[in-house]
Parts: structure tokens; C-alpha cells; sequence
């Protein structure tokens, strides 16, 4: 089976993903991008070429020519309703009997509290015309499929590269050792990993927590920088490590950490906590508090907690022991074997492509 999949660069975090499925199918992944930077892969177990195309703001066209003459059986393209080229791909797909998969989300994060009540009508049309879709995460591959019972959908479970070594990582050193390390002295620990890059992240949130939770028994670990990142010298139980190249130095943050604290813009943030034993704390999806799709890893009560408010995050926050952390930490760990291992994720991939 030749499969040809169309992304804009292969991640980091999708690396070993491409890798793996590279293994079980003969695969090519085109990239209508310049892979530029630390955050992309250039790995020699992926093969990948640069497709022609041409963009005006959210609307593309990518090499039709490329796609349909490259003798490919399968083609995974973007669900995304502002490429052109799915489009005529899609309209044609009698003509040329070439499999269309579409791979995405399923749903917009901004707008998410109106799509999922109604689907949004173009992404409709377009799945209708498809083969069949890859849908990241369960919740919103039931959505679809109760649209179209019959069509073929798979949820792939999305996780990250390396998630294995996060899983199965453990420290030599105590947590109360790893505190003297970094000079930490507060008895519950807090982690926020993420880029500082969005106001939707809800830094705002993050700092009325940490004001309101006072500086005597709770502390804030930061990785991240960005444009948008508050200073967090004024707080004397915040301890900003900035940007962390090193993984050994994360993977120690981590441990000392009993939770992760994300107010809002959650994505696979969520997978890499909870695989590293931390659950995750946050607030419930609404219009002004937005997430990703990976929201629906977290069980609220089991494997992290859903804040309906910042009253509600500062009580429930309160009344949480070290024993109740470590509690839904175990569990966090637990649900990542069990459902987001990227074995999993490409055995799901495999599973359309298979059936189709």
C-alpha cells in the first residue's frame, strides 16, 4: 500500500509517529512548508518531499499533479476546509478512485462550544465526500460518527514522541532530594509547561491562583517563554526556569512536581504531564476558556480536576492533600499507558488504511 500524506512539517512531537507508520506501510509525507528550526524533524526514517503550492492567508493549493501521479492507492490529507486542492481532490475522487482520508481535529478549539452542538457545514461536506477520517480523539469521533454511522472513522488517541521514556522514567533521587537540588521549599509543588505565545492561554488566571493561594505552602514551577509571559519575579514561591532544553532537568521538574496547572489552551501539554505522573488541573471548556481537543483525557475526580470558576479552583485547590495528588498522579499515569501510547496511535492510523 503506497500512502502519500500531506502536512505543513513534520514536528518534534509527530516524529515518531511518521516513523513508525513509515514501518508498516510504504509512505511518503509532503510538506508544503519549509521544515526550518529546533521544533521540526529532519529524521532520515521518514521520507519526505516538499510539494508545490501556493497559499493566500487560510487558503491553499497544493500540487495536484504530485498526488494523483506519484502512484499512490491512499492519499491523508488535511481536514481542512480552506485547502483547495481537498476540495478538487474530494469532487474528483470518482474519477481518479484514489482513498481519501482526512485527518484532524474535527472541530475548531475557538468555536468549539458552538461546533459541537452543530457541526460546522463545510467540514461536513467535506468528510461526506471523503473514505473515510482519521479524528484525533474519541470524543469528537463520536460526534461525526453518529452524523455518519456509516462511514469509516477511527479516534487515533494523540500523543506525542518519546512519550514511552516519559512513562517509564524514574528519578534516582527522592522528591524531597530534587527540591534541595533546585532550592524548593514549599510542600506542594505546581508545574506550568507550555509557550507564552497566546493571550488564550490565561496567564491572568495563573497569577490570581498563585496570588490567592498565598506563598507559604504552595509553589509554582514555569517552563516557557514567549511574548505574552507575565514576570514572575514578584512572587517569591515561582520558580521560572524559562525555556528547558535539557530533558534530564525537565524530567527532575516534573517529578518534583504533585500536579500540573494549566488555566486554559490545553493541548498535548496534557498527555506529556500525565505520562510524567502529574494530573492535570484546569478549567472547564467555555467560549472565553479555550482547549484542545485533548481535554477529554482529563476525568474529572480521577485523573485531574475541572475548575468551574476561580472561587471554585482556589477552594478545590485548598482542600487537595499530598496524598490526593499523588492519588490522581498514579491515575494520570495509568490512563496514558492505557490509551495514548504512540503504539497505539499508529496501530488506530493502520487500522483505517487497513479497512479501506
Amino acid at each position: 500500500m503506497k500512502v502519500a500524506i500531506v502536512q505543513k512539517v513534520v514536528p518534534l512531537y509527530r516524529e515518531e509517529f511518521f516513523s513508525q507508520l513509515s514501518e508498516k506501510v510504504d509512505l511518503t509525507v509532503f510538506l508544503y512548508e519549509e521544515a526550518k528550526g529546533g521544533d521540526v524533524t529532519h529524521s532520515d526514517s521518514i521520507r519526505m518531499r516538499h510539494i508545490r503550492n501556493i497559499a493566500f492567508r487560510n487558503i491553499r493549493y497544493v500540487s495536484l499533479f504530485t498526488l494523483l501521479f506519484g502512484g499512490f492507492d491512499t492519499l491523508v490529507l488535511e481536514l481542512h476546509q480552506g485547502h483547495i486542492s481537498t476540495w478538487l481532490l474530494l469532487l474528483t475522487r470518482f474519477i481518479h478512485r484514489k482513498k481519501i482520508i482526512l485527518w484532524g481535529q474535527g472541530i475548531s478549539v475557538k468555536r468549539y462550544c458552538k461546533e459541537e452542538k452543530k457541526a460546522n457545514m463545510s467540514l461536513k461536506l467535506m468528510i461526506k465526500m471523503s473514505n473515510g477520517c482519521w479524528i484525533y480523539m474519541p470524543k469528537e469521533k463520536d460526534q461525526w460518527q453518529k452524523i455518519y454511522p456509516k462511514k469509516a472513522f477511527v479516534a487515533l488517541g494523540n500523543t506525542i514522541s518519546g512519550i514511552k521514556g516519559m512513562l517509564n522514567y524514574e528519578s534516582n533521587k527522592s522528591q524531597e532530594e530534587l527540591k534541595n537540588k533546585y532550592d524548593i521549599k514549599e510542600d506542594i509543588v505546581f508545574i506550568y509547561c507550555a509557550r507564552f505565545n497566546t493571550l488564550n492561554r490565561r496567564t491572568d488566571l495563573l497569577e490570581e491562583v498563585i496570588t490567592q493561594l498565598g506563598t507559604n505552602k504552595y509553589g509554582f514551577i514555569i517552563i516557557g517563554d514567549g511574548q505574552y509571559k507575565p514576570d514572575f519575579s514578584k512572587y517569591p514561591n515561582v520558580y521560572d526556569f524559562g525555556r528547558v532544553y535539557d530533558n534530564e532537568i525537565k524530567e527532575e521538574l516534573f517529578s518534583i512536581s504533585d500536579a500540573y496547572f494549566q488555566p486554559a489552551w490545553l493541548g498535548l501539554s496534557i498527555v506529556e504531564a500525565m505520562a510524567r505522573g502529574n494530573s492535570v488541573l484546569t478549567f472547564k471548556r467555555t467560549e472565553s476558556l479555550m482547549h484542545g481537543v485533548e481535554l477529554d483525557y482529563i476525568k474529572n475526580g480521577y485523573n485531574g480536576l475541572l475548575f468551574e470558576d476561580l472561587y471554585d479552583a482556589v477552594a478545590k485547590i485548598s482542600s487537595l492533600s499530598k496524598a490526593d495528588l499523588s492519588r490522581m498522579g498514579d491515575n494520570a499515569k495509568k490512563y496514558i499507558k492505557e490509551n495514548a501510547t504512540m503504539d497505539k496511535m499508529v496501530n488506530n492510523a493502520v487500522s483505517l488504511l487497513m479497512k479501506l
